[in-house]
C-alpha cells in the first residue's frame, strides 16, 4: 500500500480519504485529550469533545480489517469539580455506529509522583478502550504472556483434590478453577492492568506515552507485515514500535514539528534495527 511506512501531514479526517477500505490491521492512538494541549492542537471543550471525535471514528472504522482492532488512549478531564462524561458519551455514541466496546485496558502509571488536591488524589492510571467491527477478531494471546511468578513455587506444590478438578465457587458464584492447569508452566496470561511506567525522556512532546504502551498492544493483536496506524502520532512511539516489531506503520498529525520528529525518530530507529533486534527483549506486564 502506497501509504504503508510513512509519517503523514494533516488532520487524519481528511487523510484518511485516501486509503482503501480495510487496509488496516491495528489502530492505536492517544488523541488530544479535551481542552488540553491548547498551544499545539488548539483544545477541544469537553462538551464538544464527541462531536470533534466521531467523524474520525467513523473514518477509521472505514480503514480498519474486519478482524482488526482499535485501541484509544483516553481519559476523562475534572470540569467544576466533576468527572465530565465525554468519554462514556463517545463510547455510546460509537457503538450506534457499529463499532463494539469489547474490553477496556488500564495503563497503571507506576511512577507517578504523589499530589495534593482538595478533592481527589493522584491520577496515576489512564483507560485503554478496544473497539471492534465484528465478535471475531485477531488476538494472539501467547505474545504478550508474562513469567508465572512466584506464587506457584508455594500454591502448585501441594495440591489438593479439589485443586485437580474445575471446583465450582463456594460463593455459589458459577465459576470455578482448575488449578493444576498451571503445573509446569513457565508463563501465563496477564490480566488487563498493564503496570508501565510514563515516559520520562525529552520527546518535544508534552503527551509522549512509553513505547512499551504500543508495543504490548501491536504483538497482541497483529503479527510481522500487519500495518499499524497511529492517526495522532505525535512524536512517533507507535511508528517506532511498530518498526522495531517489524509491522508496517502509518502515522498522521496535523503539527508539522511533530512529523518531523516522527520521522527522524523512525529513521534512527531503521539504522540501528539490527541492534535492536540482537538485543531486544519481550516487555512484560505485571500480572
Amino acid at each position: 500500500m502506497q501509504y504503508n511506512n510513512k509519517i503523514l501531514l494533516g488532520d487524519c479526517e481528511q487523510v484518511l480519504k485516501s486509503l482503501p477500505d480495510n487496509c488496516v490491521d491495528l489502530i492505536f492512538t492517544s488523541p488530544p485529550y479535551a481542552d488540553q494541549r491548547k498551544t499545539t492542537y488548539g483544545g477541544i471543550k469537553p462538551d464538544d469533545y464527541v462531536d470533534w471525535f466521531l467523524p474520525k471514528a467513523e473514518a477509521f472504522y472505514r480503514v480498519l480489517k474486519p478482524k482488526g482492532t482499535f485501541i484509544l488512549n483516553i481519559k476523562e478531564r475534572v470540569v467544576n469539580g466533576e468527572r465530565h462524561p465525554y468519554v462514556i458519551e463517545l463510547i455510546l455514541k460509537m457503538r450506534k455506529i457499529g463499532w463494539l466496546w469489547t474490553e477496556e485496558f488500564i495503563w497503571h502509571k507506576k511512577n507517578s509522583y504523589p499530589g495534593k488536591w482538595p478533592n481527589r488524589f493522584r491520577d496515576n492510571w489512564e483507560r485503554l478502550l478496544q473497539f471492534n467491527k465484528n465478535r471475531k477478531f485477531n488476538m494472539y494471546q501467547e505474545a504478550v504472556m508474562i513469567p508465572v511468578g512466584d506464587w506457584a513455587k508455594e500454591r502448585l506444590s501441594n495440591l489438593s483434590e479439589t485443586d485437580k478438578t474445575r471446583d465450582e465457587s463456594r460463593v455459589g458464584s458459577g465459576f470455578g478453577k482448575n488449578i493444576s492447569h498451571w503445573v509446569g508452566r513457565d508463563k501465563v496470561y496477564p490480566t488487563n492492568v498493564l503496570h508501565l511506567a510514563t515516559e520520562c525522556g525529552n520527546r518535544n512532546h508534552s503527551a509522549a506515552f512509553p513505547i512499551e504502551l504500543p508495543t504490548w498492544f501491536i504483538k497482541l493483536f497483529t503479527l510481522q507485515k500487519d500495518t499499524v496506524l497511529d492517526p495522532f502520532i505525535g512524536s512517533g512511539t507507535t511508528a517506532v514500535a511498530a518498526v522495531q516489531l517489524g509491522r508496517n506503520y502509518i502515522g498522521i498529525d496535523t503539527e508539522q514539528d511533530y512529523i518531523e520528529i516522527s520521522q527522524e525518530r523512525v529513521s534512527n530507529t531503521q539504522i540501528a534495527l539490527p541492534i535492536i533486534a540482537e538485543n531486544i527483549t519481550d516487555y512484560e506486564v505485571d500480572n
